[in-house]
């Protein structure tokens, strides 16, 4: 019983280790994220969007016309 664990665990390692270095390195690395766009919160309703999407007034974002003219909302939830 343990020499049939043991074969098991050798040919799972080695599969693993097979798998691994098929992999082009280009997969394992982090795709860049310098045209990353930032993310701005609406005064109104507190919805996170992207900057060059939202509205802006007087230093404060907004993520529709509606809630740039009801202007910010207090937070009293």
């Amino acid at each position: 019983m343990v020499r049939l664990l043991f074969w098991i665990a050798l040919i799972a390692a080695a599969i693993w280790l097979w798998r691994k270095f098929k992999r082009p390195a280009s997969t394992q690395q982090r795709p860049d994220e310098h045209g990353a766009t930032p993310m701005v919160r609406c005064a109104h309703c507190g919805v996170h969007l992207p900057q060059d999407r939202a509205l802006s007034q007087r230093q404060e974002w907004y993520c529709t016309q509606a809630h740039l003219e009801q202007g910010p909302r207090s937070i009293d939830r």
